[in-house]
């Protein structure tokens, strides 16, 4: 069953907690109803952007990827810092992509100038990784876009595990939710719903999610691999049922092949 891991000085009520979750594959029809399916007719961004306060199953009902979004840069008062993302596949062991924010006194180096890639400061720089590679655009969105490049044997992995590290402010997360949902073109790959649960003020938090990704006929990994960047995710954030955060990403599959 897919999961997520928790290991904080704030996530949930202990250290090591375990959390099952139900993560949906991307099927558009069939199964019995649950937390995770859509209710309610398709909705469009128009019907969105004239929503006060947007909802998990809002989201849910977007039959395409968001071409806008859906909050402002600055318009969460949690102080939500993702300061480390590492992904890994589950079945060798073997770490895809590695990602860590640099420490305040990494941003510029003693000339006064950044180091690698140029990059908001709210995002993270590569850490390493054989097979993946990130890059950010530098704009006002640098810190909530990031294109990645994978070699085509990602679309063949089964199962992967996402570490993240994030520390908030002073304000309390309850029900800190992620809805994050991947597109191809048109089609919708997959779906998933994760549940990070109650984050204390000031606190420093690491969570691992375990991602089982829907197999993929050759055909269409062909077509992904031929289609660079048009695979795109929408990652959505939630706190108490109400969207404070919006992430987007396009992905690559033939880095090195």
């Amino acid at each position: 069953m897919p999961e997520s891991k928790v290991d904080s000085g704030g996530v949930g009520s202990a250290s090591g907690m375990l959390r099952r979750l139900n993560i949906g594959s991307g099927a558009s029809n069939g199964g019995s109803p649950s937390r995770n399916a859509a209710v309610g007719p398709p909705i469009t961004m128009q019907d969105l952007h004239g929503k006060e306060v947007i909802t998990p199953n809002d989201v849910k009902r977007l039959n395409c990827i968001a071409d806008d979004y859906l909050c402002k840069v600055n318009s969460t008062e949690y102080k939500i810092d993702f300061t480390k993302f590492k992904i890994r596949d589950l079945e060798s062991g073997h770490t895809l992509f590695e990602v860590a924010k640099p420490q305040q006194d990494e941003h510029h180096d003693p000339d006064g100038e950044r180091g690698g890639e140029e990059r908001g400061d709210d995002s993270v720089s590569p850490r390493g990784g054989d097979q993946g590679h990130a890059s950010s655009a530098s704009s006002e969105n640098s810190g909530r876009f990031v294109r990645y490049k994978f070699s085509p044997h990602f679309l063949k992995l089964k199962q992967v595990g996402a570490t993240i590290e994030f520390s908030i402010g002073e304000v309390a997360l309850n029900k800190f939710r992620m809805v994050e949902r991947h597109f191809f073109k048109d089609r919708l790959l997959k779906e998933f719903d994760f549940d990070f649960g109650f984050c204390m003020p000031l606190s420093h938090n690491s969570i691992e999610h375990i991602y089982d990704f829907p197999p993929l006929d050759q055909a269409t990994i062909d077509q992904m691999v031929k289609s660079p960047w048009e695979t795109k995710s929408d990652s959505f954030y939630f706190v108490d049922d109400r969207l404070i955060m919006h992430n987007k990403a396009e992905y690559s599959y033939n880095y090195g092949g």
